[in-house]
């Protein structure tokens, strides 16, 4: 398939938010994904009960076709993600937390004809933990990758190229995101997926050649708070008194997702589409696309 065109299509979906999250990317994979959707991507720091990941859910949403995995902030809430997550070789952490944090900041994965992808998982600053510099940390990064030789059985170094490389920035304010989005833009990132917020943002354009979109959303309960229950959500905000999220349930889950087409050639983004869309758990039927 790759073979036959100078593109590529990346379909990123947005946080995905517990079971109606799961069964929400199940669902849209199973009616829609064709052969032209070439990587898929999918935030998975909520996937496991609103909070976290367990190698259980880790292994559900690999058997749905997922190729790579990046996450957040939260992907520490499940404690067995140490058990796990250094032999995990589809999940990206964000790749400006300390030296020696566990787990990859940064993934490369090869697709057929010898198609690189590097992918780079970010934590924004901003009303977020004071995590290192994404400015410098993310510089270095590519560089270093750019420049990465590997050893085969023959003990020769070949040098690895990768095609180009896709962000996924989890962080709270759009400036921010835009700003940052700017200078992956100089250093040659192909694609930019904002996540954090759970409001997937109208905002998808092509930046200097690289598709980009403020926030790409969330998958799960249609009828929540950014995927959470309701009532749990309006205590802690009209008491302040720590009660824990609890993800809501409803039969109506949305599907939030960015879908962007790349040339190979100069890696530059072509085409960005942006998707919104519903299922209904009883009806399994798709209500509306954007």
């Amino acid at each position: 398939m790759f073979g036959d065109n100078k593109t590529i299509k990346i379909l990123f979906f947005g946080d995905l938010v517990g079971r109606p999250g799961r069964f929400a990317l199940r669902d849209y994979l199973s009616k829609n994904v064709t052969n032209d959707k070439q990587f898929i991507i999918a935030n998975v720091e909520n996937a496991s009960h609103g909070f976290g990941l367990t190698e259980k859910n880790y292994n559900e949403i690999s058997e749905y076709g997922i190729d790579c995995m990046t996450s957040g902030n939260h992907i520490w809430d499940k404690k067995e993600i140490f058990n796990y997550i250094d032999r995990a070789d589809k999940l990206v952490r964000p790749i400006n937390y300390p030296n020696g944090t566990a787990g990859c900041g940064s993934r490369i994965f090869e697709l057929p004809n010898d198609i690189k992808i590097g992918v780079i998982n970010v934590l924004g600053r901003v009303f977020m933990a004071p995590v290192d510099s994404q400015w410098t940390v993310v510089k270095a990064e590519i560089e270093r990758i750019k420049e990465i030789t590997v050893v085969d059985e023959l003990i020769e170094k070949i040098k690895s190229e990768v095609d180009f490389f896709v962000v996924d920035f989890h962080a709270e304010a759009t400036a921010e995101k835009i700003c940052f989005a700017k200078f992956c833009a100089e250093l040659g990132v192909s694609a930019f997926f904002g996540t954090h917020t759970h409001v997937q943002t109208a905002d998808e354009q092509i930046l200097d050649g690289m598709g980009y979109i403020t926030d790409a959303g969330f998958c799960g309960t249609k009828d929540s708070v950014i995927g959470m229950e309701y009532k749990t959500s309006l205590n802690r905000f009209t008491t302040v008194v720590p009660e824990r999220y609890d993800v809501a349930d409803g039969n109506v889950v949305q599907i939030n997702a960015v879908e962007v087409e790349i040339d190979t050639t100069s890696g530059h983004t072509v085409a960005i589409r942006r998707i919104f869309c519903y299922v209904d758990k009883e009806k399994k039927e798709e209500e509306n696309e954007k």
